[in-house]
């Protein structure tokens, strides 16, 4: 058994079946994976016998469930290498997870003239939320290039820092071109001007493993339904003493210290962040998916995904009619265009096959432009993937070519 089969695992995934029981070849897992039983069950678990609301609570159940709750707390910050649990917030997603710092450490430490470097390959989540940063406070957004691969250039990056550089924000992993960030060698470049650093970490922490002490980045964001969790979380890690310094994101109940109409003191990080009755099954469920993807090991995912990316790269440039985008080493995603037939028409037709892709802009508008196309075809794998969803996406792109022509 080759090393692609023994890590597909497809057994554990109920959602590769459509309907009428037939293998469903999910290529889109870079936009949200699938969930192995094992998350389903805790999350039922979670919401059915053992469900109670968490903190506070003097019954039994309510404190087994904040213990669940807090235990994940601590599984995520052992899977990413923190130093302590207690640089862990809980967010609906990294999308909130980039706000929470624009709004809270931006608004305090960003303003007037200041300047905040960001690439061409960013998500809109890493995009917008720094436009209206710089909108309410009169900074300055440099972007920073991309290499001819489609890497980001690190040496455009080291010529854009100046002293009034605060922020640097960039994509660990990019959700089009697969292209991986030499995070470390960031890192010291914003901090050579005493910059901070804000990885957007979607794409990598499903695949790679996360030591935060080795990176040296100063905040790092990642989506629980890419790792395959659950939707409706995500995680903020924050050096501790930027925590510190940040003021709450949103009021509400469990934020607090004390409240009196005279007026009101705040809870220290993490709660701080996490107003109101919180993700308690997702978190539970998150924990799971954590202890599932480790049980394999990450650095298997990433040879196995980049295997497959390399895999489907080749088969591909047997095509005439095909064009690739970004580099040829890429984390498990492809983009691709196919001559004469736009990406949506593409992706209908491959559906009629049981393959699933992603056709559009993958929220990278800015990074579309820089390519010149309006959107591309993007296949992603995950653990559960193999050979045979590359031989039937080919199959249904050779369909597709029949059909136009």
């Amino acid at each position: 058994m080759s090393e692609t089969d023994t890590l597909s695992r497809k057994i554990d995934f109920p959602g590769l079946l459509t309907p009428e029981g037939e293998e469903w070849h999910y290529l889109d897992t870079a936009a949200s994976a699938q969930k192995p039983q094992a998350v389903i069950d805790a999350m039922s678990r979670a919401l059915g016998k053992d469900y109670a609301t968490v903190h506070r609570g003097v019954y039994s159940r309510s404190a087994q469930m904040t213990l669940g709750y807090e235990a994940a707390r601590r599984r995520v910050a052992d899977f990413i290498g923190a130093k302590s649990e207690n640089e862990i917030v809980f967010v609906r997603g990294a999308t909130e997870a980039i706000n929470l710092v624009a709004a809270t450490w931006g608004m305090t430490r960003i303003g007037e003239g200041d300047r905040i470097v960001l690439s061409t390959l960013e998500h809109h989540s890493n995009i917008v939320p720094w436009q209206m940063l710089a909108e309410r406070t009169g900074a300055q957004i440099d972007v920073c290039p991309l290499t001819e691969d489609g890497q980001i250039d690190l040496g455009a990056l080291e010529a854009l820092l100046t002293p009034r550089t605060k922020l640097v924000s960039l994509a660990h992993v990019s959700n089009v071109l697969g292209s991986v960030l030499d995070a470390r060698k960031a890192a010291d470049l914003a901090h050579s001007v005493g910059a901070k650093i804000l990885l957007d970490g979607c794409q990598a922490a499903p695949r790679m493993t996360l030591d935060m002490a080795a990176l040296d980045c100063d905040f790092y964001a990642f989506s629980g339904h890419k790792i395959y969790g659950p939707t409706g979380i995500g995680v903020l890690w924050a050096r501790e003493e930027l925590l510190d310094q940040m003021p709450p994101y949103q009021a509400g109940g469990a934020m607090i210290e004390k409240v009196a109409f005279e007026g009101t003191t705040y809870a220290p990080p993490p709660q701080r962040f996490e107003a109101g009755t919180p993700m308690i099954t997702e978190a539970i469920a998150l924990h799971a998916a954590i202890d599932y993807v480790d049980a394999i090991g990450v650095g298997r995912l990433f040879e196995h995904e980049s295997a497959l990316a390399a895999q489907l790269r080749e088969e591909l440039r047997k095509l005439n009619a095909v064009t690739l985008y970004g580099p040829e080493e890429s984390a498990g995603i492809v983009s691709f265009a196919l001559e004469g037939v736009h990406p949506h028409d593409l992706g209908t037709i491959l559906d009629e096959e049981n393959v699933a892709i992603r056709a559009g802009h993958h929220c990278a508008q800015p990074l579309m432009a820089h390519l010149g196309v309006p959107a591309t075809a993007r296949a992603s794998f995950g653990l559960y993937s193999d050979e045979n969803d590359i031989a039937a996406l080919m199959r249904g792109i050779e369909r597709t070519r029949r059909i136009f022509g």
